[in-house]
């Protein structure tokens, strides 16, 4: 089961580790409760608290955290936005899916296809002139510091040293070029940050980093704090397909984008100094965030059967257009199953880690909690552990969706979401990208992270402002209807996907496109 280069820190696990059933560990706090916090919550995190999904940054009020701030009834939650006609950056993959709906209506015969491929282009041409050179490219400092603090793409150490300035001068040292082959906006993370942090200044100017941002806020307190950070210690993995271990330079911005998944001691060492910045943020509940296993995401579609009935992985994840008799390892891109088994235990490890962090806060009287979002992931994954009993771990059980989706048809699960113009064949609960949530999907975030909230005693208020007194449920319904790949499926996802596996099968295209666009 050992991959040959996995590092001798990275503890190999036969099966996931048992998530904590209380998020409080067991250790009682006294919160203080005499004052009232100003800000009534803060997030800090990446593209899942940023609210990203299919291939872009642009709906961010649909947020968990914004979905969060809406049940708490208070209106004051500030976050960045990203109008533009392309629906966000750096690539909206649902917009573009529209957009060839729009021109060749529910279906797409083989001989639209290069008229297809040249309406994407000319996408991703205006998408490029707005964000590089038109009214995207402008920004501003004057406004008051985002809540929501989240930059898509960040790590540990982005979140502790990144800040707007930097992003700045990483434009003013590269400026656009119009590419024709390379039609993604460039430093696309850069333009999306700076639209958060551009405002997080102290009173001398200096830009502030999200926890320095966070700190900041806190002068006036903060009543809850929510860290959802770690995945992109991990997630290149699943991205370039290649395991590429953390080592020297791991904590250098300048040089670890070499890296796609950290050790668990270079990890820790993050955490260990994170951990100490945000001990100096008043804030009275802060909840900490575990790592999701990065292999569970449909984007690596898992190939072959799985020969040992022990195994919960496939042989092979490759890519998720890829199908099973088309797949060749000498030519796609792929992980193994042991590698896949190597990056989920240094993701446990990393949530070991994190537990401890509660716990030490706990044990210190910091009213602190835990996430087991690695649990809810675990509990969603539909082709790891459903109808596969001798794989399922002991403490594992299917995770119960609210009735609202469960009425849907098909009931949304963990899949690669497609639909055809009759509607949705699969998935929902991930997004185009294949590794975002919907907006469904970012619901069931917000409301297990309410869960916890309402456990330290945050007090909700409805739309009135009268107190909420029972647990406070989300309107999925309200969810479902503003999820627009849900509600209105678009219709040419099925043959979009299936050009880009004929593409792929016949002239190699997709590794060309994203050799040019990564």
């Amino acid at each position: 089961m050992l991959d040959p280069k996995t590092p001798p820190d990275v503890v190999i696990r036969a099966e996931p580790r048992q998530p904590e059933s209380d998020p409080t560990l067991g250790i009682p706090v006294q919160a203080d409760r005499q004052s009232t916090p100003k800000h009534r919550l803060v997030t800090i995190g990446d593209s899942l608290t940023h609210g990203f999904q299919s291939g872009a940054i642009f709906q961010t009020h649909l947020s968990y955290a914004a979905m969060i701030a809406h049940e708490l009834g208070w209106k004051d939650f500030r976050y960045p936005t990203y109008d533009s006609p392309g629906s966000g950056l750096p690539l909206n993959l649902e917009s573009i899916a529209r957009s060839l709906e729009m021109k060749y209506g529910g279906h797409l015969k083989w001989w639209e296809v290069p008229f297809g491929l040249l309406n994407v282009r000319s996408f991703l041409d205006r998408t490029e002139d707005f964000w590089e050179q038109g009214a995207g490219s402008q920004f501003s400092a004057q406004g008051e510091i985002n809540h929501n603090l989240a930059v898509y793409g960040w790590d540990l150490r982005n979140t502790m040293s990144r800040n707007a300035d930097i992003c700045l001068e990483v434009l003013r040292d590269n400026l656009p070029k119009d590419n024709f082959i390379k039609q993604t906006v460039a430093h696309h993370n850069e333009r999306a940050a700076i639209r958060v942090l551009n405002t997080a200044r102290n009173q001398e100017g200096q830009a502030l980093s999200p926890l320095q941002a966070a700190q900041a806020l806190s002068n006036e307190e903060i009543e809850t704090l929510i860290i959802f950070i770690g995945s992109n210690n991990a997630l290149g993995s699943i991205l370039t397909f290649k395991v590429e271990w953390s080592d020297v330079g791991y904590d250098d911005m300048d040089v670890n984008d070499r890296y796609t998944v950290w050790r668990p001691i270079h990890f820790q060492a993050e955490l260990d100094l994170m951990v100490e910045q945000v001990k100096q943020i008043r804030a009275r509940h802060v909840i900490w965030c575990t790592v999701p296993h990065v292999t569970i995401a449909p984007f690596a579609r898992g190939v072959g059967e799985k020969v040992v009935s022990e195994s919960r992985y496939f042989p092979y994840y490759t890519q998720f257009w890829i199908k099973d008799k088309s797949f060749n390892p000498a030519k796609h891109p792929h992980l193994t199953a042991n590698e896949a088994r190597s990056i989920d235990s240094a993701i446990d490890q990393y949530n070991d880690a994190i537990v401890n962090v509660v716990r030490e806060g706990r044990k210190q009287g910091r009213d602190w909690y835990l996430f087991e979002m690695v649990e809810l992931l675990d509990r969603l994954a539909a082709r790891r552990f459903f109808d596969q009993p001798r794989v399922q771990p002991e403490w594992w059980v299917p995770y119960e969706l609210p009735p609202a989706l469960q009425a849907l048809k098909p009931v949304p699960d963990s899949r690669f979401f497609r639909s055809n113009a009759q509607g949705r064949l699969q998935g929902g609960l991930f997004s185009l990208d294949g590794i975002h949530a919907t907006t469904i999907g970012y619901g069931i975030i917000a409301q297990e992270l309410i869960k916890i909230m309402q456990l330290a005693g945050v007090e909700f208020y409805d739309a009135q402002g009268q107190k909420r007194s029972s647990d406070v449920q989300i309107d999925f319904d309200r969810l479902i209807a503003l999820d627009t790949l849900i509600s209105q499926p678009p219709r040419l996802v099925e043959d979009i996907i299936n050009t880009i596996g004929w593409l792929d099968s016949v002239f190699s295209f997709m590794n060309g496109v994203l050799r040019a666009n990564y």
